[in-house]
C-alpha cells in the first residue's frame, strides 16, 4: 500500500516484511472504530468518538502500544496526522447526517508538526464536509500549551469545535479551560467514582462553574450503568458515552438527524500579538503610579491565588530578573504547591521546569521587558494587574508604570492567553516537518523524552 494512501488495512496485518511502527506509518495500516454519544433526556445518538486501533491481531492493535511506539521512534506526530485523518475519512465516507459531531483525538506532539502532504486532500475534504470536535488530553499536553492555543484557534476558523478529555484527571485540566475555551467538558465517570467524595466535588463544581460561563457542555464518558447516567445529570452533564450506550465498533448505516446536536458557541477573536497591556489599552485608559503604591495590588493577586481550591492559575511577569528577589522566589514556589499551575517569567531569569510551577526568561526582543504582570484565574475569580515601566530611574519604588487593574473575567482570559504565548516549547526538541519527521532532539535524549514525556512550558 502506497504512502499516498490515506485509508490503511482494517484487518490482520498480511506483508510479507516485518511489521514496525515505520511501516504502520509509511503504508497506512491504522483502522478506526466508533462509539455513539448521545443526548441523555432524549437518548437520541448526537456523534460519535473516533478509536483508533493498529493492525488487528498484532501488538499494534493496543493504542497504547501503537502510540508509545511511535514516540519511541519520535514520529508520534505523524500518526497522529494518519489516525486523525484516517478517522475523518472513514466519517465522511459514511455519508452520514451532517448534524452529526465527530469527537477526534489529537495528541498534543501532532499540533507541532504541519499536516504530511499526501493527508491535506483528505483534510481539506473534511474541513467542507464533517462537523468536527477536536478531541485533547490534557495530561500529554506538556511542552504544548502554545500549541494548543494555536490548535484550538484554527479549529474554530474551520466552524469546528473543541472538547478537553479527562478534566480532574490532573489538576492542570481544570487550569486550562479558561483558556483553552472548549466546547465540550468531558468528565469521567470512572475517575470521578475513584476519588473522594470531596474531590469529585471540587472538581464537578469547577466544570459546572466554567460550562455555566462560558455556555459549554458537560460530556460524561465511562457510563455503564443506569445509576451512571443518573450521576453524570447530577454533574451537569447534557451528553454521554460509554457501554451503556455501545461498544466501540463499525459505523452504522444509518443514523436519524440529531434534533439535539452538541452545540459549538465558542467563537475566540484571531490573536493579533499583542501584549497584556496592549489588549487591555484597547478597552480603557490606563491609570499612573508610582510602584510603591501598587506593590499591595500584586500581593493582594498572590494571596487570592492560593484560595483557587487547587485550580487556580498564576501568571507573573516582572520585567528583569532582579526585580523577582530572593524572597519572592520563595514566596511563588510556596504558591505553586496551592495552585494548579504557576508561571514567572523574566528577562534572565533561570529556568525551573515542573508540572505545576515554571520559571524562565522572556523571549529575545520580548516586548513583556517593560511589562509588570500579575493575573489569576479560577472557576470562580478572575482578576489581571497589567503595568508597563514608564522609563524612570532612580529608585526602584518610585518608578512610575501605567497600569490596569480589572475583575472583568473576558478581560482577564484574554491577557492570560497572550501571556500564554510567550511560552515556547523545549528548544532542545526541534520539529523537522519539511520531510515529514517527527520532532528530533538537537542533543542526546533522556529516557523520559524518548517516549513523548516533556515538560509543560519553557519560555525561549
Amino acid at each position: 500500500m502506497s504512502r499516498s494512501s490515506v485509508r490503511g488495512a482494517a484487518g490482520a496485518h498480511r506483508n510479507s516484511g516485518p511489521l514496525s511502527i515505520h511501516s504502520i506509518i509509511d503504508d497506512g495500516l491504522v483502522r478506526t472504530l466508533f462509539q455513539p454519544v448521545v443526548h441523555l433526556i432524549s437518548g437520541a445518538v448526537v456523534g460519535f468518538e473516533a478509536l483508533s486501533r493498529g493492525p488487528v491481531g498484532t501488538a499494534f492493535e493496543s493504542p497504547a502500544v501503537l502510540i508509545a511506539a511511535a514516540a519511541e521512534a519520535e514520529r508520534l506526530g505523524e500518526l497522529d496526522w494518519l489516525l486523525r485523518i484516517h478517522a475523518m475519512q472513514a466519517a465522511a465516507e459514511a455519508q452520514l447526517s451532517p448534524s452529526l459531531s465527530w469527537l477526534i483525538n489529537v495528541e498534543p506532539a501532532g499540533l507541532a508538526i504541519e499536516c504530511p502532504a499526501h493527508l491535506q486532500p483528505a483534510l481539506a475534504k473534511a474541513r467542507t464536509e464533517l462537523r468536527v470536535i477536536l478531541e485533547v488530553v490534557e495530561r500529554n499536553a506538556e511542552g504544548h500549551v502554545t500549541d494548543l492555543l494555536r490548535a484550538t484557534d484554527s479549529a474554530r476558523q474551520d466552524s469546528w469545535g473543541v472538547a478537553l478529555d479527562d478534566v480532574g484527571a490532573e489538576a492542570g485540566s481544570l487550569a486550562l479551560l479558561p483558556f483553552l475555551r472548549p466546547d465540550v467538558v468531558k468528565l469521567d465517570m470512572r475517575l470521578i467514582r475513584s476519588v473522594p467524595a470531596d474531590t469529585a466535588a471540587s472538581i464537578t463544581a469547577a466544570v459546572r462553574a466554567y460550562a455555566e460561563d462560558a455556555g459549554a457542555v458537560i460530556l460524561a464518558e465511562g457510563i455503564e450503568t443506569e445509576d451512571d447516567e443518573r450521576m453524570a445529570r447530577v454533574f451537569g452533564a447534557t451528553y454521554g458515552q460509554g457501554y451503556r450506550y455501545g461498544t466501540p465498533g463499525e459505523l452504522p448505516p444509518s443514523v436519524a438527524d440529531p434534533r439535539q446536536a452538541i452545540p459549538l458557541r465558542q467563537r475566540i477573536a484571531p490573536f493579533e500579538g499583542l501584549t497584556p497591556f496592549e489588549l487591555l489599552a484597547q478597552r480603557q485608559e490606563p491609570q499612573r503610579a508610582p510602584k510603591r503604591y501598587l506593590l499591595h495590588i500584586s500581593r493582594h493577586l498572590e494571596a487570592h491565588s492560593a484560595r483557587g481550591a487547587e485550580s487556580a492559575v498564576l501568571l507573573a511577569s516582572f520585567q528583569d530578573r532582579a526585580f523577582f528577589t530572593e524572597r519572592q522566589r520563595q514566596r511563588y514556589q510556596q504558591l505553586s504547591q496551592l495552585n494548579a499551575l504557576t508561571v514567572v517569567l523574566a528577562d534572565n531569569l533561570d529556568s525551573q521546569t515542573d508540572p505545576r510551577y515554571q520559571t524562565g526568561p522572556l523571549g529575545l526582543g520580548s516586548r513583556l521587558y517593560r511589562e509588570w504582570i500579575v493575573i489569576v484565574i479560577s472557576p470562580h475569580y478572575a482578576a489581571a494587574f497589567v503595568a508597563r515601566d514608564c522609563g524612570d530611574t532612580g529608585p526602584d519604588s518610585q518608578r512610575r508604570f501605567d497600569y490596569f487593574y480589572t475583575h472583568n473575567r473576558d478581560a482577564v482570559v484574554e491577557v492570560g492567553r497572550s501571556f500564554l504565548r510567550e511560552l515556547k516549547a523545549d528548544p532542545s526538541v526541534v520539529a523537522n516537518p519539511a520531510n515529514g519527521d517527527g520532532p528530533t532532539h538537537a542533543a542526546e535524549a533522556d529516557e523520559g523524552s524518548r517516549r513523548g514525556r516533556r515538560r509543560w512550558f519553557t519560555a525561549s
